[in-house]
């Protein structure tokens, strides 16, 4: 069977930044509003005040310090805390379509090959903006590629299982050069006006390609293995969905946008990622010794840091377990891949890392890849 390999990686970064302060502002502006509108209920006992955010907790509980946004001005309007995105005609291209198409051109353009080459475009991601026609298959069309396109949605987890699946397909001989691509706007499904968690997310669009390594024009990281695992959890949810009309649940609700018990998903998916990696390592033949780096899911700092330790059994050097989340904060499936495209360049032939997503399900998903 072909030894699948990726051959090219790309990451589209919206124009449009938000820092810890400007966001703090927007918030606190907001609260003191909903406070000024609800003194009467707050007075009373039946309504609780919002407290005000600041730049210091969201770096001690993050470690993210801006993220980058499809849309500014939406999100920090005190009177709309979302971002305005206008809807667009059925004849022009959607916005992750467009998107995703940026991050695939330049992963094809490092790999030296065109959308006429491609056979097979998995759109992986968190939340897709529509049910159909697939995202994937908008942009097969607007890359020129042939084949066939899906989409999928394992949460935070997409992009790894999303290489999975291609990596079975080339393998299996029924694709030859596929895209797994992760168009994140997780700007539309935060929840801004909460202080607990508006800080976490930020937009972004990232590409791999994946072929035989037989046929790579150049540098590879050859998929050596993969592995996915699944567990259900209801600690990170989002009931939006299209039956929401049936249930007549049309009114602006809290459990509509992201949510999260985050004391419960910290001591449930901690251990459940680490043990996975080295179950994963120890059933290929690798140890920590082995990893020249991990490139993590990109949640949290506290619990990346966690898992890099509890993987390698000591704390990660400088470079080895790198973090983009203080700049591009939490970007779902898109995290560990942005880390991968950002810090890989400087590894050698023979160089081994790990690729993990985790999150919402539970799910998690390793990749295991060498440099050659």
């Amino acid at each position: 069977m072909p030894q699948p390999a990726i051959t090219g990686h790309g990451v589209f970064t919206p124009p449009e930044v938000i820092t810890n302060d400007e966001l703090v502002v927007a918030f606190n502006a907001y609260a003191e509003r909903w406070n000024a509108e609800h003194a009467a209920e707050i007075a009373a006992g039946t309504a609780e005040p919002k407290g005000p955010s600041s730049s210091e907790f969201i770096v001690n509980a993050s470690g993210i310090e801006q993220r980058f946004v499809m849309d500014k001005d939406g999100v920090l309007d005190p009177a709309r805390m979302y971002p305005r995105l206008p809807a667009r005609p059925d004849e022009a291209p959607g916005i992750m379509a467009e998107m995703g198409l940026d991050a695939a051109q330049k992963a094809l353009a490092m790999a030296g090959r065109t959308g006429a080459d491609v056979d097979l475009v998995i759109c992986a991601a968190s939340n897709h903006e529509r049910a159909y026609p697939a995202i994937a298959i908008e942009i097969q069309q607007l890359l020129g590629a042939g084949g066939f396109a899906f989409d999928m949605n394992v949460a935070c987890s997409s992009a790894t299982f999303g290489i999975q699946a291609a990596s079975d397909m080339i393998r299996a001989g029924s694709a030859k050069a596929a895209l797994v691509i992760c168009p994140e706007i997780c700007s539309g499904h935060l929840e801004w006006r909460d202080r607990d968690c508006h800080f976490i997310f930020g937009d972004v669009a990232t590409a791999v390609l994946i072929e035989p390594a037989e046929a790579a024009q150049g540098p590879r990281f050859d998929i050596v293995s993969t592995r996915c695992a699944t567990q259900f959890s209801n600690n990170i949810r989002n009931n939006n969905g299209f039956l929401r009309r049936t249930h007549d649940q049309m009114e602006d609700r809290r459990d509509m946008q992201f949510m999260q018990n985050g004391r419960k998903v910290f001591k449930e998916v901690l251990p459940l990622v680490s043990a996975h990696i080295a179950a994963h390592l120890q059933a290929e033949g690798w140890g920590a010794e082995d990893l020249k780096r991990l490139w993590l899911h990109q949640a949290n700092k506290t619990m990346n840091d966690f898992i890099g330790k509890k993987v390698l059994g000591r704390t990660p050097d400088p470079g080895e377990q790198p973090n983009i989340l203080q700049d591009y904060a939490n970007t779902s499936s898109a995290g560990s891949i942005i880390a991968f495209s950002l810090h890989s360049g400087d590894m050698a032939a023979g160089d081994k890392g790990v690729i993990c997503s985790f999150g919402a399900g539970y799910s998690v998903g390793s990749v295991l890849v060498e440099r050659q």
